[in-house]
């Protein structure tokens, strides 16, 4: 059966707790968050949570308690997935963007040069243009067939995930000082 977008954010969302817990290291952490993105099916999202516990609800946890109400911030919704065309197309657009706009500046250098010379000189923008194309070439397809465009979204989904929460924590702990006051 095939996995919907709620079912990927559900297990991103253990995975995040885990991590939170000190289950998880951070490459650990990435490498199942990317698998969770990618995951078409229930088969592929199998074994993400295998080895975890299950999560406990706080008044049957076996940590000791300080006494006094522990102040909760609401869960923040899981960032939801990217579009998958959006993610190649954002990678593609991140790795040859630097590329395009300086081969255009060298380019118009060089026509300048020419028409303030009045002849058609060496095009030397192929030495930038070259050398540099042929290395991001090389880059773009192994990046593709590694599945490079995928992990980077979900490096970014994690980061923007944990910005998150912490603008929440910060929210919580500003609104617990305010009602102390």
């Amino acid at each position: 059966m095939r996995a919907a977008d709620s079912d990927r954010a559900a297990v991103a969302e253990r995975l995040r707790r885990a991590l939170d817990e000190g289950r998880l290291d951070l490459n650990e952490y990435d490498d199942r968050l990317q698998r969770t993105y990618a995951a078409k099916t229930y088969g592929d999202l199998n074994g993400l949570l295998d080895d975890l516990p299950a999560p406990v609800a706080a008044d049957r946890a076996q940590l000791a308690t300080t006494g006094g109400p522990v102040p909760v911030a609401p869960p923040t919704p899981a960032v939801p997935p990217p579009p998958p065309g959006t993610v190649v197309r954002d990678w593609l657009r991140e790795t040859w963007g630097a590329f395009f706009s300086t081969v255009g500046i060298v380019v118009g250098i060089w026509a300048i040069t020419c028409v303030m010379a009045g002849e058609v000189n060496y095009f030397w923008p192929g030495w930038v243009a070259g050398p540099w194309g042929v290395v991001l070439l090389v880059v773009t397809v192994s990046g593709l067939a590694n599945g490079e465009p995928q992990r980077r979204a979900a490096r970014r989904a994690a980061r923007e995930q944990a910005k998150a929460e912490r603008r929440d924590r910060r929210r919580s702990e500003r609104s617990g000082e305010q009602e102390t006051a």
